[in-house]
């Protein structure tokens, strides 16, 4: 089979496709033969071996699975032993996680994991990003117990994680105010965003409104400037480690000082996550936001692309 092979950390210049042997599924695990996958915000920080402590669990000098990719969408091709619930021609889609291996024509996944069947009337295209964004959004979500009547900030909430984000705060019934660059204000008002500011004309920190939580969804502002911002006892979500890895000092320190906690919800419960996305799908109150569909002999382009910082909601890549 054909796979995506990332020997050393570095550049999108290290991928290379390649011929390499095709998976066998084991007991308790199916085969997926590739239909598409996405090229999202953890691929390309794996490629890069960032933040460096992450190399413990994806390998020191170069990549423990130099396969990359962790969003799938497939079909069934083989079954190991003991495996229940799924079967031969069966399309499904899921999340690879911290194995990675979905930038390839097949796929060994186990069966009871992050892996559900695709809901009637959508394609392979349509969930293949529906997953990695979703996850982290979830996870924060939960983590500071948002629903109904609450008022949530989220910054940055054009990509996979913010775009995700608005639509899930929204169907819990919590009323979000979006920040987002010029492109993107259109596309987050149309996903239910109640009040959208352009960064780039506005300063959203001068903001008179006060929220029950403030989500950096793009690691790039602060709790300090945003504490004024927040509710008494607010959290301030935030998925990534911040400009200078602050939030990594934070995160202990306001749990026993002042009135905000810093929350960087590690994702965990991959299977129950995407399950549920199975049923948002499902039930026409989400959808991922694609911006842009590549082929898989493009693949290293859609890397560059995510690279650029450019992209509004996932980028799709195809596999033939």
């Amino acid at each position: 089979m054909r796979a995506l092979i990332c020997d050393r950390y570095g550049s999108p210049e290290r991928l290379e496709i390649r011929e390499v042997q095709r998976p066998t599924p084991h007991a308790g695990e199916v085969l997926v033969a590739m239909h598409a996958t996405s090229v999202n915000r953890t691929d390309l920080a794996t490629l890069n071996g960032t933040p460096f402590f992450a190399r413990l669990a994806t390998g020191m000098r170069r990549p423990r699975y130099p396969i990359l990719g962790t969003e799938f969408a497939g079909r069934i091709e083989a079954v190991g032993a003991e495996v229940a619930g799924l079967a031969v021609g069966d399309d499904v889609f899921g999340f690879s996680g911290t194995t990675h291996g979905a930038h390839a024509e097949y796929l060994a996944i186990r069966a009871d994991g992050p892996v559900a069947t695709i809901p009637a009337g959508l394609s392979y295209a349509e969930v293949a990003s529906s997953t990695e964004g979703t996850h982290y959004a979830l996870s924060s979500i939960e983590a500071a117990d948002l629903g109904a009547g609450d008022e949530v900030l989220i910054y940055g909430a054009t990509g996979a994680i913010g775009t995700a984000a608005v639509q899930l705060l929204v169907h819990r019934g919590v009323t979000v105010t979006a920040v987002c660059d010029p492109h993107g204000v259109q596309l987050v008002a149309s996903l239910g965003a109640q009040v959208v500011i352009d960064r780039s004309r506005q300063d959203f920190t001068r903001t008179s409104m006060r929220f029950d939580a403030v989500f950096d969804a793009v690691g790039q502002t602060t709790l300090a400037r945003c504490r004024h911002l927040l509710e008494p006892g607010a959290p301030y979500l935030t998925t990534d480690l911040g400009p200078g890895w602050q939030n990594l000092g934070l995160i202990p320190w306001t749990r026993v000082v002042g009135d905000h906690r810093v929350l960087l919800p590690f994702p965990t419960d991959e299977r129950r996550h995407v399950l549920e996305v199975r049923e948002l799908l499902a039930a026409g109150v989400f959808r991922p936001v694609v911006d842009r569909t590549f082929a898989f002999d493009d693949i290293v382009e859609a890397y560059r692309y995510v690279q650029s910082r450019r992209k509004l909601g996932t980028v799709v890549v195809t596999v033939p």
